[in-house]
């Protein structure tokens, strides 16, 4: 008689039949109810701290039996408590009697009286979905069940529908030597279901390698394949507290969803990856840390926080418009004239290619309020162009013609116009706005440092930089840029800021055109 047949015998209960694709897909459940019956990691990274976010990250709601208290961070556990196990069957029974339950997924367990409580509550209610995860030792190497219990655990495993085994816990479950190759680990992995009529993950997380598949092994007609495995890389981080345990419980969460383990793993195992690799941002513990459960969740902006940030870009580019030559001729009034008409020449090109971008604004604006604004704004700036060439360009030898600078600004804007995108194309106008008026504030506030200074050449056209109205309109078009920014997606945002970048860029250079040109 083998080991396996000695050991895995269960006398005195039938294994759970293994439910058939079909049935959970129609009694499957948007919001399942998943209670997870684990031990408490203070830390939060393991236990049932890391099941109940695995369970809320995946759309279910937690519920949660305490199995055994630890004391424990990320450098390991220091001492564990196991509650009497007649309170296990209490909170139990506390929980079945009131709510149904669609997954249950196990975890530390601790000692075979804990074990027991379990099985006879699960012989009793028979949830549609049990995952065990056996938890027997923790990834720092701590002994988390008792040697005596081992026994009492692998007869636990045919009352699951999914066990999901370390490869230290794969060989414990067996009685044999961890083995260092997948296929090695495979091979257990089929015997283990064979044994037991009980399907096993068996993940390659402790392999060797760059490497790090997983793979369904089940009975017979239970998946698609006899072995269904899916590849994957694997996560440089020191941060994998709770891996195992967020696994199981994401399982049991997707699998009361959508009622096929191939699926399931396919949601959760890229999910998991992503959370391992968002895991340094937590910052938590100076040792083995926890994953980013909730990675994937995209967090909202706050008013300002986009604009914010906008803001960081374009002082630097503010900075670099002060030092031109252009800018100080202009406030002190040295600046030759004909790099001041040059100026406006290119500015009167600009300001017609500018207005019919934010015509094109007006179109794309969500709200008849940010349609107006664009639209008056459009107004305003061909009416800027028509008093440039009544009242300064007419009265010099100057020809329009168009610039270099000039002509990729406009490119540049007529690009971020045809994308489509009222936030991008938002974004891109935004400078014009922006840093003009900044520049300008700190031009007038030179000009006027010592009191006007008379016969200055370009006076008249220095007191424009004094407008409150276009204060105002630089006010607006930052909020509509930062209300437009919370709507966007994340790539949408990343889009907006390099549009942003881009433009601010430009405004340097078509303020230092001039000296180029001359």
């Amino acid at each position: 008689m083998s080991l396996l047949s000695t050991t895995l015998a269960i006398p005195a209960a039938t294994p759970f039949p293994n439910p058939s694709a079909a049935a959970l897909t129609a009694a499957g459940r948007d919001v399942p109810r998943v209670l997870a019956i684990a031990g408490s990691d203070p830390s939060g990274g393991a236990g049932i701290q890391a099941d109940l976010k695995s369970i809320a990250a995946h759309g279910g709601y937690g519920m949660a039996a305490i199995t055994a208290l630890t004391a424990q961070n990320t450098r390991g556990v220091t001492a564990v408590h196991v509650p009497p196990a007649s309170f296990l069957a209490q909170q139990l029974a506390a929980i079945s009697d009131d709510i149904h339950v669609d997954a249950v997924k196990i975890g530390m367990l601790g000692d075979a009286e804990v074990i027991a409580a379990v099985r006879t509550w699960l012989e009793k209610v028979r949830p549609a979905v049990v995952v065990l995860d056996p938890v027997m030792v923790a990834t720092s190497g701590d002994r988390l069940l008792q040697e005596s219990a081992e026994a009492a655990l692998r007869n636990l495993v045919p009352l699951a529908h999914l066990v999901t085994p370390n490869l230290a816990e794969l060989a414990m479950l067996l009685e044999e030597d961890v083995q260092d190759t997948w296929e090695a680990a495979l091979e257990q992995g089929r015997r283990l279901a064979d044994a037991t009529g009980t399907a096993v993950l068996v993940k390659g997380g402790h392999l060797q390698g760059s490497s790090c598949p997983d793979a369904l092994i089940g009975p017979a007609g239970m998946l698609s394949a006899d072995v269904v495995e899916i590849p994957g890389e694997r996560v440089a981080t020191r941060n994998s507290h709770g891996t195992g345990c967020s696994l199981s419980s994401a399982m049991a969460t997707v699998q009361a969803q959508v009622g096929n383990w191939e699926a399931a793993l396919r949601e959760v195992k890229p999910w998991l990856a992503g959370a391992l690799a968002a895991s340094d941002v937590l910052e938590v513990g100076t040792g083995n840390g926890p994953v980013h459960h909730f990675h994937h969740i995209r967090k909202a902006l706050r008013p300002g926080d986009f604009t914010a940030q906008l803001r960081k870009d374009a002082d630097v580019h503010l900075e670099a418009i002060y030092a031109l030559d252009f800018i100080e001729g202009l406030a002190s009034g040295t600046l030759p004239e004909n790099e001041f008409a040059y100026y406006l020449a290119q500015d009167a090109i600009y300001l017609n290619g500018y207005s019919r971008v934010l015509a094109r604004a007006s179109a794309l604006a969500p709200t008849e309020a940010e349609q107006l604004f664009w639209a008056g704004s459009a107004r305003q700036c061909l009416e800027v162009e028509s008093e440039l060439h009544r009242s300064w360009l007419s009265t010099r030898t100057v020809r329009p013609q168009l610039g270099p600078v000039t002509k990729a600004y406009v490119d540049h804007l007529t690009a971020a116009s045809a994308s489509g995108s009222y936030a991008v194309l938002a974004a891109a106008v935004l400078p014009c706005f922006w840093l003009y008026a900044d520049a300008g504030k700190a031009l007038h506030a030179r000009f006027l440092a010592d009191g006007e200074p008379a016969g200055h050449p370009y006076a008249e056209w220095l007191r424009t930089y004094a407008d409150e109205d276009f204060a105002a309109a630089t006010r607006r078009a930052i909020a509509m840029v930062d209300d437009a920014a919370r709507k966007a997606s994340d790539d949408e945002r990343q889009a907006m800021a390099t549009a942003f970048r881009q433009s601010c860029r430009l405004e340097v250079e078509f303020f230092d055109a001039p000296r180029l040109h001359s």
